[in-house]
């Protein structure tokens, strides 16, 4: 049974910078993708960031040049660097992972940017 864990949010002033981490229970190259969306409250949840198994790497345009997303397979993590925080990346942010034909989800990890 597959298992995402994210850690790493909480609350932060505008500018200000996180870096969530997503564990794995298993070798992350297992998937195909691995990535992290997140959801506001009354918003539907959007993709915020990805990298391929082959390193690949794809952003949100609302995200380009301030979050960075990475991967150590040595410990079979996927973490989000969050730089310059805006209070609109206010939401629950969520691993994701796929493997082919299927997805899988975190709980999710509050982040909280205040003004």
């Amino acid at each position: 049974q597959v298992q995402l864990v994210e850690s790493g949010g909480g609350l932060v002033q505008a500018g200000g910078s996180l870096r969530l981490s997503c564990a794995a229970s298993t070798w992350i190259f297992t998937f195909n993708t691995m990535g992290w969306y997140r959801q506001a409250p009354g918003k539907q949840r959007e993709l915020v960031a990805t990298i391929s198994r082959g390193g690949v790497t794809n952003y949100a345009d609302s995200v380009k040049g301030r979050f960075t997303i990475s991967r150590d397979s040595t410990e079979n993590t996927v973490a989000l660097q969050m730089n310059s925080l805006k209070p609109e990346d206010t939401a629950v942010y969520y691993c994701n992972a796929q493997p082919d034909g299927f997805a899988y989800w975190g709980q999710g990890t509050q982040v909280t940017v205040s003004s």
